[in-house]
């Protein structure tokens, strides 16, 4: 059973995403905050999987949350259009997850699915805005390129792939490799390239000229 922790000062929205995400069979919501203060509190008091924090809560934020948590569960931050740089501050912190709060409801519950087994769930429009707004800034490639040199033949192929957007999954499906061993790539390449996240990891793939795009 997966368990979940629900963090919006929307009741309603609480609400809709534990109906959403309780069609699930082994989907439990455990417990509802109102702010990041209170999800602190409940993280320690209930054991969670998957910690799906509202990015700005009045009383409390999801960041200041999710900075004390996200050693402990897998945080996953909701989301709107327009908060590029909330997102920016979040994967500083820990977080691995970033949701729009209109993902299709199946989105969603395959979203906390993935988060409950460690792997980052990002938005792709998040990403690809993220992504674009870097590379907007003036960047010739060079840290990035002296960067990849320390990875080899097959991390430089795992970090185009996941420079291009693909899953873990869809990455072992290009490389002939088991899910296991894509992630365990990706636990090595992180350190290399200085990067604490995925996305960050992606910026550099871009930077260095891997990804076709």
């Amino acid at each position: 059973m997966i368990r979940v922790l629900i963090a919006d000062d929307e009741t309603l929205m609480r609400a809709g995403i534990r109906l959403i995400l309780e069609n699930d069979p082994e989907i439990t919501v455990v417990a509802e905050a109102s702010d990041g203060r209170q999800a602190v509190e409940l993280t320690l008091k209930h054991t969670i999987d998957v910690a799906l924090l509202d990015i700005r809560m009045p009383g409390g934020d999801g960041l200041k949350a999710a900075e004390q948590i996200a050693s402990r569960v897998n945080v996953v931050m909701l989301t709107t259009f327009g908060e590029d740089s909330y997102v920016a501050q979040a994967l500083k912190v820990g977080a691995t997850g970033f949701l729009l709060k209109d993902t299709p409801p199946q989105e969603l519950i395959n979203a906390v699915r993935k988060a409950a087994q460690g792997e980052p769930i990002l938005a792709p429009q998040i990403t690809k805005r993220l992504i674009e707004k870097h590379l907007l800034a003036p960047n010739d490639g060079s840290d990035a390129r002296r960067k990849i040199d320390a990875l080899t033949d097959t991390e430089r192929n795992v970090l185009r792939l996941v420079g291009e957007g693909l899953s873990n999954t869809e990455i072992g499906e290009q490389l002939f490799m088991a899910t296991g061993t894509v992630k365990a790539h990706i636990s090595r390449i992180l350190p290399k390239l200085e990067c604490d996240n995925r996305v960050q990891a992606a910026i550099v793939a871009h930077d260095a000229g891997l990804t076709r795009s």
